[in-house]
């Protein structure tokens, strides 16, 4: 187990591995078997987690290739690749369709590209580039504002057309062009479509797999090499496959179920694989939610994660996309590396302890943990959905926030729905009234914030070592700014609950 802090009697009751379905129904709980790769593997009905299916043997074919079922991730890169067939393992090298950097890696990514193709050489593609500052934007620091001023000057020179540039950092709706953090901008903006390949110098870029594409993030080198050809070589990661099933509690946000799935494998269980969600609660989420969802396969170490497009995706892309796109989903014969299944209908509100998002626990556990304050805002809660469930929580209880709590919209949309959307049960009320009966701090200019420290003059940083409950993805030492600061990484309605309460909160006492 990733975490002792739940037991393992505890964390099975999430988990329903389906024996049946790989073929174990003749062994008892604690029989042995041997996989196909002859490696022993025990299992027992109270710490079965995932299992492989054995693989069937099958006589050489006479008739040419065979041509065997592939992953999700597999047909994407296969057809990125112009390749009829992929399997794990395998380097190809993938024709980009977007290729997204920001202010802390464009500079290095353009300076790059710059010294291997020519000070003037043009990127492969000015409509396939996407250039959002995000990150260090409302500060004084002069390192990180010329940041921003080497990507407007790259842009200028090569033309590129979809640039989100910030001058007035004065009064962000100021700049009608500027956005807010990459990944919910990427989306909002339209470069987010099924089946295609998106890259980008940032490791939350897996956000975009909620589409059913194939979005990794990259480093500087790769992305210099991509701004030059619009190709990348890529090894094609295996796929850990999770099935989500049981209808939802209203106590529970996306950000319950990622951490539960990583306190399950842990920060490494998935390092360069493909996680692939699926399932009735999978389906059953919002576009938003299924961001989140993917937003966070990275803290497990994850090359990519996805989700099967369907009528939710296609509905959300409507007024988003007028290009074409063509969705791709897993074979029924497709190999998974392994299987997890899991009832959400059992699970509880969970946080991730410091100093890791493995380190899982049952909010109700950490009830006496008292904190200092409350973060809501990033890439992975910081969406129009993550402030109207802190807005229900606040609602539910009529009362006000008992520690400082920080909110910061991910974008100019967000920020304006803040203002705009009125709370459902509120009377007309908008998040931005409620957060303020409440007590909360007026929202924010929108950015990546805190949530990765950044200057000192940054919004909400942690400049002193204290204990935060952030909805953000990250809770190492010093993530947040102070390197003694302790991080309690938690869904919406958990962060708020606990601010109302000042101590780490299980959100049914307000919601129940």
């Amino acid at each position: 187990m990733a975490s002792a802090t739940i037991a393992s009697s505890s964390s099975s009751s999430f988990i329903n591995q389906q024996r049946k379905d790989v073929g174990l129904s003749a062994f008892s709980p604690n029989t042995s078997f041997y996989l196909s790769n002859s490696k022993k593997k025990v299992f027992s009905k109270n710490n079965i987690v995932s299992v492989m299916a054995p693989q069937s043997q099958r006589t050489p074919s006479t008739t040419g290739s065979v041509k065997t079922g592939m992953t999700m991730t597999e047909k994407i890169l296969a057809r990125a690749s112009e390749k009829p067939q992929l399997s794990p393992g395998e380097n190809v090298w993938v024709n980009v369709d977007i290729l997204m950097t920001h202010d802390v890696c464009g500079p290095g990514s353009i300076g790059i590209f710059k010294k291997e193709f020519g000070q003037d050489a043009k990127v492969w593609d000015r409509e396939k580039l996407v250039i959002i500052p995000d990150h260090y934007i409302f500060t004084k620091d002069e390192r990180a504002n010329r940041n921003v001023d080497i990507l407007r000057d790259f842009c200028n020179e090569q033309n590129i057309k979809y640039f989100y540039d910030i001058n007035d950092l004065g009064n962000f709706k100021a700049n009608p062009d500027y956005k807010g953090v990459c990944h919910v901008a990427l989306a909002q903006e339209g470069h987010c479509r099924p089946g295609e390949v998106l890259l980008g110098t940032d490791s939350h870029t897996c956000t975009a797999g909620a589409f059913g594409q194939f979005a990794t993030g990259i480093g500087n080198t790769d992305a210099g090499f991509v701004l030059g050809t619009g190709k990348l070589l890529l090894k094609v990661p295996p796929t850990l496959r999770f099935v989500l099933d049981g209808e939802m509690p209203d106590y529970l946000l996306a950000k319950d179920l990622i951490l539960q799935i990583i306190g399950e494998i842990s920060v490494s269980g998935a390092t360069y694989k493909s996680m692939e969600f699926v399932g009735s609660t999978v389906e059953s989420l919002s576009m938003e939610e299924r961001m989140t969802l993917c937003n966070m396969v990275v803290e497990a170490g994850g090359k990519n994660g996805v989700i099967p497009a369907d009528a939710t995706t296609y509905k959300y892309l409507e007024d988003k996309t007028s290009l074409p796109y063509e969705a791709l989903y897993s074979d029924e014969k497709a190999r998974f590396l392994s299987e997890y299944r899991f009832d959400i209908s059992k699970l509880e509100p969970l946080v991730a302890k410091p100093h890791s998002p493995d380190n899982r626990a049952l909010a109700r556990e950490c009830k006496d943990v008292k904190i200092d304050r409350v973060y809501i805002g990033s890439c992975t809660g910081g969406k129009t959905e993550d402030f109207l469930a802190a807005a229900k929580v606040f609602l539910a209880s009529g009362k006000k926030v008992k520690v400082p709590t920080f909110l910061v919209p991910a974008t100019q949309k967000v920020w304006m729905d803040v203002y705009s959307l009125p709370v459902p049960g509120s009377g007309g009320r908008t998040c931005s009234q409620i957060f303020e009966e409440a007590g909360c701090d007026t929202p924010a200019s929108p950015s990546c914030g805190a949530c990765l420290g950044g200057p000192k003059d940054t919004y909400a940083r942690m400049n002193e070592a204290q204990v935060c409950v952030s909805t953000t993805n990250r809770n190492f030492p010093g993530r947040m700014g102070h390197k003694d600061g302790q991080i309690y990484l938690a869904s919406p309605y958990t962060a708020a609950a606990s601010a109302l309460t000042g101590y780490v909160t299980d959100p049914r006492e307000f919601l129940q």
